[in-house]
């Protein structure tokens, strides 16, 4: 399938999807060295609801930055013990769905630097492909038909979060074709 993709020019309408890129990883990089320079074995179980700060009490306790991530993680991710990955014998902040979620999305807005892809319905079927491994992957595990493993859920993960990373460029394209088309007519 043709997505109408065309090779970026460097321009200035590169530098908004430069400065998200790099948003995202220094967060992605934070999460990693969060585990990495703590304490070796010292975050051991976040497990939790996602929604809810039920970690506070172990989290106060973690230095910063490396703090605010796990808090951030506690919020967003329900940090089951047995659905992370580990790094130094540290759990991760967020689960190996969600850290696979994360990088994808770094790797999409990356590949958004050289890319550009016009939102048309090329793309929102691509969109709509990429939610059927993870929503499989998702529903069979809510209906009991099985347990997937933390490699499923690395690759379901990073393939919708890489299409969410080129949906963000997408975005950006577009707001930035806006302000462009609105500075040419009021001059």
């Amino acid at each position: 399938m043709n997505l109408g993709m065309e090779k970026r020019e460097r321009s200035s309408r590169l530098i908004p999807i430069i400065i998200v890129f790099c948003i995202f990883l220094v967060f992605f990089i934070i999460q990693v060295m969060g585990p990495i320079l703590l304490p070796s074995g010292s975050i051991n179980d976040l497990s939790g609801l996602s929604g809810v700060s039920d970690n506070d009490h172990e989290i106060n306790n973690i230095s910063s930055p490396w703090n605010s991530i796990y808090s951030i993680g506690d919020r967003l991710c329900h940090q089951k013990c047995d659905r992370s990955f580990f790094i130094n014998e540290n759990q991760m902040p967020f689960c190996a769905r969600c850290t696979s979620i994360w990088l994808g999305i770094l790797i999409g807005i990356g590949f958004m630097l050289f890319f550009r892809i016009p939102l048309d319905k090329r793309f929102l079927i691509i969109i709509l492909i990429g939610l059927i491994p993870i929503g499989i992957d998702g529903f069979g595990q809510l209906l009991g038909f099985w347990e997937s493993n933390n490699i499923t859920r690395f690759v379901t993960g990073i393939l919708i979060g890489f299409i969410s990373g080129i949906s963000i460029g997408i975005i950006i394209d577009e707001f930035s074709d806006i302000i462009i088309l609105i500075k040419t007519k009021t001059k």
